[in-house]
């Protein structure tokens, strides 16, 4: 997220000089006027498009524009707006007629919305259109605006870009694509929104996906007399542009979270996690594929008999197996299996775990480590710790040191790889900036935390301060790998908690603006895309082509602890996107599994280490993509099992001696029993926002008559009702009353 000065005299595009020109010379045509806050928006046509032109007075403005008419048009003229809408105009033009509507978002983040369609006349082949946005200043010069672009879209994910105007200060400007309304032109065109929202100063904004013009011209036209949308833009407004990274993070998702509310959102489908659970559970017991046995005892292959065991996925599939050995009140003989073997990856000469057993093959480094992959096995062992594992916590005690040696050696900046014995380098970046795991330190902060709480012992806490104070400054470049983010601010949160120092509970939001830019905050039909969810995906990566199981519930389980620390001072933007996150997740991560995708939208091959795709195993792909590229591609990622344990112990709630199971796909807070066929709790979630709520069949009996109220009103009717299940749609902030 680093951000960029611009020089005002610096280098322009032609559409730039030419929208200074047009304003200078004062020939566009006004079409209407309209305000939103303290803003004023002109409605104006220019020699060969039609502008939306918003402005405060005396602090400049910005420009969209909001149709393009490379060859002029024949007539621009307001029409009657249509309900919900501010403005609606058309433009006739050779090419056939634009429609434009406005509508206008009232509160204390104000958002404009303004889509564009166009009806051809005859089969039209797309070419260039230039980027449709320019800051203006008090001047309207798009060459004379100073500002900074804080971040832009990356490969497929949201169609952002969140940019500050400074000089004159006209504030700051989140400006979203709704990519899943476009769907339809992607389609026709045969084209793909990679990378398609960002620019350079002065000219930045949506520039629209064409076919490349080379070699063999485009052949997949626009049809004639068929309205097509071509853009849906959301620009959200904030009226500060100063401030601190902190302050940048908390205003970017401010911005966010208004944008959202307004995009076009999926339905949400009910998954059966816990039969997913058990599917799980047994292949990784039966399986010969799943698992094998080293010194005696059995340990998880990497992906479908596959690779060698390594701690990182003995301890992810461990420790999701405990949880689900809690809600099911009984052990799995798996779990026991596994937690026999850990001490071999225990290092007694250099006092820590190491990623790979000792027998491990020739043709891996096994000196080799990636910085998180030491820290991430100690933070599930620390887990296993707090709810009372004393060989856990044995082999968590004696990691700790090393631990700190390492992050102490490196000043709390991480390279992407070193070698365990000396810690010597063996990559130091993932680009050409210089970066290395820039969010690592948020992972070694959380197992600090966690020492801390075992121990007391300060000095635990002091390297959490540490590792969260040396990210300092690192804005949107922050995330590395998705749940790392989530657990840096989770890291965050508890610090706040612990010390009571407001900048822990800030630096968290800089944590979470990372790791929500890199977010797929649409819903893809694009190829094979259409077979599975990825609204609100995140790419494993920070540049990563695809979505990836591991990192979609690892960061789910990092913002429910998020959330548990969190309290009512969380910025209401993060609470909604946090959330929504997680609800989303619950239906969105179903799709990973190889039988719940058809079989031609699974790769024939997978990479040549990571073994093959057996869709009778309930173990998940590691990879989805929003481009609609075939999934499987990286392999069956086994590690990835623990997701259905996850899913399945926060989601679904057992009630002592209730003949039903409570499904809900928010989190619940203070879950109380009044009286014996009584409940009442309260949801997670965000004001405005909807939950759904599930009674589900426990056992052979039928489910009792229900009554369900929220915050103590009348009784709600259910939406759906089977022999086995019973669903609510609820406030998702309610306070929920049950009586059977």
């Amino acid at each position: 997220m680093h951000g960029r000065s611009h020089d005002p005299v610096a280098g322009a595009t032609p559409g730039a000089v030419l929208l200074r020109d047009e304003l200078r010379r004062g020939t566009m045509s006004e079409l209407g006027q309209l305000s939103l806050g303290a803003r004023t928006i002109s409605l104006a046509a220019g020699h060969d498009a039609i502008w939306v032109i918003v402005r405060r007075p005396g602090r400049g403005g910005i420009a969209m524009r909001a149709a393009f008419c490379p060859a002029g048009y024949r007539e621009a003229r307001t029409v009657r707006a249509r309900k919900g809408e501010a403005a609606r105009i058309e433009v006739r033009s050779p090419i056939g007629t634009h429609r434009i509507a406005v509508r206008l978002v009232e509160g204390a983040i104000p958002v404009l919305e303004v889509a564009t369609s166009l009806e051809a006349k005859v089969p039209l082949l797309t070419s260039f259109v230039p980027r449709d946005l320019y800051p203006l200043d008090a001047r309207d010069d798009p060459l004379g605006a100073v500002g900074q672009v804080e971040a832009a879209q990356r490969g497929f994910n949201t169609g952002a870009v969140y940019f500050r105007l400074e000089e004159p200060d006209f504030g700051s400007v989140l400006y979203c694509q709704d990519l899943t309304r476009l769907n339809r032109y992607f389609a026709l065109t045969d084209t793909k929104p990679d990378g398609a929202v960002g620019g350079v100063w002065p000219e930045i904004g949506y520039l629209l996906p064409t076919p490349p013009q080379r070699g063999t011209p485009p052949v997949d036209p626009l049809p004639a007399g068929e309205e097509v949308l071509l853009s849906h833009a959301l620009i959200a407004f904030h009226d500060d542009s100063d401030g601190d990274e902190q302050a940048m993070a908390q205003r970017y998702l401010s911005l966010l979270g208004a944008v959202f509310g307004q995009i076009e959102q999926p339905d949400i489908a009910y998954r059966d996690w816990i039969a997913r659970a058990e599917g799980s559970l047994r292949d990784l017991a039966h399986s010969p594929k799943a698992t094998i046995r080293h010194y005696g005892h059995r340990y998880v292959h990497p992906y479908t008999a596959a690779e060698y065991p390594d701690s990182m996925v003995q301890l992810s599939v461990l420790s999701a197996i405990r949880d689900w050995e809690v809600w099911a009140g009984e052990k799995a003989p798996i779990g026991a299996e596994l937690a026999g073997g850990l001490g071999k990856f225990y290092d007694p000469r250099l006092k820590t775990l190491r990623r790979y057993l000792p027998n491990v093959g020739k043709d891996k480094d096994r000196n080799a480590v990636d910085s998180w992959y030491l820290y991430h096995p100690l933070s599930k062992l620390g887990r296993l710790a707090i709810d009372g594992d004393k060989p856990a916590l044995r082999l968590f005690s004696k990691s700790l040191d090393y631990g700190i040696r390492a992050a102490r050696h490196f000043e709390y900046r991480w390279p992407i790889q070193y070698d365990v014995r000396d810690f010597k380098v063996l990559q130091e970046a993932r680009d050409d900036a210089g970066l290395g795991q820039t969010d690592v330190g948020g992972m070694y902060a959380y197992v600090m935390l966690q020492a801390f709480e075992l121990t007391d012992e300060w000095r635990y806490l002091d390297e959490a301060r540490a590792a969260i104070d040396a990210a300092r400054e690192m804005r949107f470049e922050l995330n590395y790998q998705a749940n790392l983010t989530a657990w840096g601010a989770a890291a965050c949160i508890r610090l706040w908690r612990i010390t009571g120092e407001e900048t822990y509970l800030r630096q968290s939001y800089v944590y979470l603006a990372s790791f929500f830019h890199n977010t797929a905050m649409w819903e893809s039909e694009i190829g094979h895309a259409r077979h599975y969810r990825n609204f609100l995906g995140a790419t494993a990566l920070h540049d990563a082509p695809y979505m990836a199981m591991y990192e979609c519930f690892d960061s789910f389980a990092a913002f429910e602890r998020y959330l548990k620390d969190a309290g009512p001072e969380l910025d209401p933007a993060a609470k909604l996107l946090i959330c929504e996150y997680c609800r989303y997740a619950l239906d969105r991560a179903w799709f990973y599994y190889p039988d719940a995708l058809p079989e031609d939208a699974i790769a024939p091959k997978q990479r040549p280490t990571n073994g093959h795709i057996d869709r009778a195993l309930s173990f998940p792909v590691e990879d989805l993509y929003v481009d609609g590229q075939p999934a499987g591609q990286v392999g069956q990622e086994i590690y990835g099992a623990g997701s259905a344990f996850v899913f399945a112990s926060r989601a679904v709630h057992r009630i002592d001696d209730a003949p039903f199971l409570l499904f809900c796909d928010h989190f619940l807070l203070g879950l109380d029993r009044p009286g014996e066929k009584a409940l009442r709790f309260q949801l997670a979630g965000s004001p405005g926002r909807d939950a759904r709520l599930s009674l589900i069949r426990a056992g052979s009996a039928g489910l009792p008559e229900f009554t369900l109220s929220a915050h103590g009103g009348k009784a709600l009717r259910p939406r759906h009702a089977s022999a086995g299940r019973i669903e609510y749609h609820v406030p998702a902030d309610a306070t929920i009353e049950l009586l059977w």
